[in-house]
């Protein structure tokens, strides 16, 4: 049996431990796929395979709207704030306000985020970006990819002196890369992200199993070390 699971990348540090146990448990093989909250989105909207999906919690409340989600299975994973993150081994700068975030920027050779049109966290830097000033000055130093792990990977290979930002999810489960802090309280994004079962579930019974145990007291530790905040 395949359990199929549509997800934004800051849950799969939460979901692939789990992966093997799951597995065994229920004789099945869970096939997720992660990016941009948006792009999940709409692989469900499309058509995709889909028995869960783990999104931010006002896209999942949206999706009930439409009936592409059921209702009452929302369930709430944690809240997940955006932070910034250099390579492994690399000098922590300065970060705590808007003057420490511009100087950080400005020595970069190379700035990583993701997809500021369809990754909440994309969407959101881009916006402090813009707010210092600096998404003309500092264009041609952006990095973008699809979501926030990819560009995290990505940096952790890049040459010179870099900085990134995304979800603290995925800064804490991408090697190479370490955690300098959250963005300052006036640019703080902090998401909640909750799981739903698609309205097209082929597998309804394996999909509850799989939101049972995704948000279960037993994974509270998980979560937590993987850098969700619990509700």
């Amino acid at each position: 049996m395949d359990v199929y699971l549509l997800s934004g990348g800051a849950a799969a540090g939460l979901v692939n431990p789990l992966r093997g146990e799951f597995e065994a448990k229920h004789g099945c093989t869970l096939h997720g796929t992660f990016s941009a909250v948006g792009a999940m989105k709409e692989a469900l909207l499309q058509g995709t395979p889909c028995d869960v999906v783990i999104l931010s919690q006002a896209l999942v409340h949206g999706l009930i709207d439409s009936g592409h989600v059921k209702a009452g299975s929302l369930r709430a994973l944690g809240v997940v704030k955006t932070g910034i993150a250099v390579k492994h081994g690399t000098n922590y700068p300065a970060i705590a306000a808007r003057a420490d975030l511009q100087a950080a920027f400005r020595a970069a050779e190379g700035i990583y985020f993701p997809d500021p049109k369809l990754a909440t966290a994309g969407i959101h830097f881009f916006k402090v970006l813009q707010t210092l000033g600096l998404d003309v000055e500092l264009a041609d130093r952006f990095r973008t990819f699809a979501n926030g792990a990819t560009a995290m990977k990505a940096m952790a290979q890049a040459d010179g002196q870099v900085i990134g930002c995304t979800q603290v999810t995925e800064i804490k489960y991408t090697e190479g890369v370490d955690l300098v802090g959250v963005l300052p309280q006036e640019f703080e994004l902090a998401t909640v992200y909750a799981l739903g079962i698609s309205s097209q579930a082929q597998q309804p019974g394996l999909a509850q199993a799989l939101s049972d145990a995704l948000t279960d007291t037993s994974t509270q530790a998980l979560r937590l070390a993987g850098g969700f905040e619990l509700v």
